[in-house]
């Protein structure tokens, strides 16, 4: 972890973090089928509220640092202060303890009154009270997880999820089993039906305690067996300047509190969105059950939105430490390089996914819940296909921008951004009448505006300006091309075979001929293959198949 890397092992790292993070997302949709299934409808509402509220004490508690504690020691370790880097580490521990552990201890005490008194929905209480230890656990296990992305490895953090997501599903299927049983059995006695469904999702939500607790274990184990190395480069460390407690606390929340506005900026929008949604569609006379409907068909649009979008939050990740590396040696070159290249990575997965959500999108939704009526959401896809490249734009430059210390341009341009996606949410929904498509078109709005911000605030940085031609218009055209393909292939496949045998098939044969034709036109070099996880064989398969020279 402390060996120099060449200029794109951030790549690796990060295509490792993003593989790691598209795995645990797999694993989530998929034990999400039958926990729905096991809880019911109203189990998993009192899931859902009690995750909420859990989700945004998250936000305050732990979940900038990771990239806070990668940003401090990437810093140090840029001029060999090794000593100064465990400090930040012994720093941040002590941090997350105490902000982690008095949080989970308000919320464990105080969920009867969060859930009833403010969220009016009292037994949401179970569940967040099963919830509340969490916030500690995940405090401690990102601050380890960045002192490892700090020091260049993403492995440690990788594994660490897709261990965490197996357990998560594992214990959440079994808990939710077992405690519906148990609730049932207090519901006969108290004359009270909703004990069930409550008492199930509190079962659902001890999976995130137990995989939260097993990944903690083995980032510990990771960090005790890395420990003699550790204590022998910190030994070779002759650093005089020795920083103290006092000056890195301060840091370090100067650091994190600007990633805390920024993602409560972020996270506060789906917040708002719903508020607005559902108080103006009851004000045009709506019925409750009916907003309720259309705003089930919006989180499965965000179920999947947010797939592609890890590969611009994995290489956010990689590409901080050695940007920090890189700015804090002045080295402009370097900083230009590692910027443009994360870019053109994330494009290359960002814009053959809108396109495909454009494409296909029920046949794609039908796949997963074929259950229900996808259609809605099938047309919010096609509305807002197209931010998941702004949206994947704007966290990645989010992340280049607080690396090189524009910690509060991010929170700036989210609240400009912000501002302008309410303005047009709401003409969109009182004057245009668009129901619930206003969302996800507000949301279009809110993703360019961050790009455009985020882009001129890079460009006074640091002067970077983003390449156009093999970042946005050569994988637009491949994946144009995969469109067609992917569009006349299920259709026609359609009508001899099972709807879904022949999405599979329409989506296999997409992702062949987006990757032959991105080679084709020169969308991708010899050299960007080799930089990628087993690149080196990758690169030889395809000079064996003749699609690369």
């Amino acid at each position: 972890m402390g060996k120099k890397k060449n200029g794109n092992e951030f790549l690796v790292q990060g295509s490792i973090l993003a593989a790691a993070g598209m795995i645990s997302r797999i694993i989530g949709m998929i034990y999400r089928i039958p926990l729905l299934n096991i809880m019911g409808i109203t189990g998993q509402g009192f899931y859902e509220v009690a995750y909420q509220i859990y989700n945004i004490a998250l936000i305050l508690t732990s979940y900038s640092l990771p990239l806070a504690v990668s940003k401090l020691v990437s810093a140090r370790l840029s001029k060999g202060q090794e000593k100064n880097a465990y400090r930040i580490l012994k720093t941040a521990l002590l941090f997350a303890a105490v902000v982690g552990g008095g949080v989970s201890f308000l919320i464990f005490f105080g969920a009867d009154f969060i859930a009833g008194d403010i969220m009016k929905m009292g037994m949401s209480a179970y569940g967040l009270r099963v919830l509340a230890p969490g916030l500690f656990i995940v405090a401690v296990m990102g601050v380890l997880r960045g002192y490892f992305q700090g020091r260049g490895s993403m492995v440690p953090t990788a594994v660490s999820q897709i261990l965490e997501q197996i357990i998560h599903a594992i214990v959440s299927i079994v808990g939710a089993a077992v405690l519906l049983k148990y609730g049932q059995n207090i519901a006969e006695k108290q004359g009270n039906k909703l004990y069930g469904p409550a008492y199930s999702a509190a079962g659902a939500t001890l999976g995130v305690i137990v995989g939260g607790l097993t990944a903690l274990m083995f980032l510990i184990l990771i960090f005790y067996a890395y420990k003699n190395v550790l204590r022998k480069k910190m030994y070779r460390d002759k650093h005089a300047e020795k920083e103290s407690f006092r000056f890195l606390f301060r840091i370090l929340i100067l650091t994190i509190a600007p990633v805390i506005l920024s993602s409560t900026v972020y996270n506060i929008q789906n917040v708002i969105d719903s508020a607005m949604f559902t108080s103006i569609m009851s004000a045009q006379g709506f019925s409750e059950k009916y907003a309720a409907d259309l705003l089930g068909s919006l989180g499965q649009y965000y179920t999947l939105f947010n797939v592609p979008l890890f590969m611009a939050n994995a290489l956010g990740s990689s590409v901080v430490p050695p940007l920090v590396r890189a700015y804090e040696n002045k080295d402009s070159g370097q900083v230009h390089q590692k910027i443009e290249l994360a870019m053109r990575m994330t494009m290359l997965i960002a814009v053959p996914s809108a396109v495909a959500f454009i494409v296909i999108p029920k046949e794609m939704l039908d796949l997963i819940w074929g259950s229900i009526d996808n259609t809605v959401a099938a047309n919010l896809f096609r509305i807002g296909a197209v931010s998941i490249v702004f949206y994947s734009i704007s966290t990645l430059t989010n992340a280049v921008l607080q690396g090189i210390n524009k910690m509060m341009a991010p929170v700036k341009n989210a609240t400009v951004s912000l501002i302008i996606h309410v303005v047009c949410l709401f003409i969109m929904l009182v004057v245009f009448h668009w129901s619930i498509y206003a969302v996800v078109a507000s949301k279009v709005v809110f993703g360019i505006t961050m790009c455009i911000l985020n882009a001129h605030d890079l460009r006074e940085a640091v002067g970077y300006i983003q390449e156009k031609k093999k970042t946005f218009i050569l994988p637009t055209i491949a994946a144009v091309i995969m469109g067609v393909v992917v569009f006349v292939v299920q259709f026609m496949l359609a009508l001899v075979i099972h709807d879904k045998v022949a999405t599979v098939i329409a989506i296999v044969v997409g992702v062949v001929v987006y990757g032959v034709g991105l080679l084709a036109i020169g969308g991708l070099t010899e050299q960007e293959i080799r930089s990628m996880p087993k690149g080196i064989q990758i690169a030889g398969l395809l000079k064996k198949v003749h699609l690369l020279k």
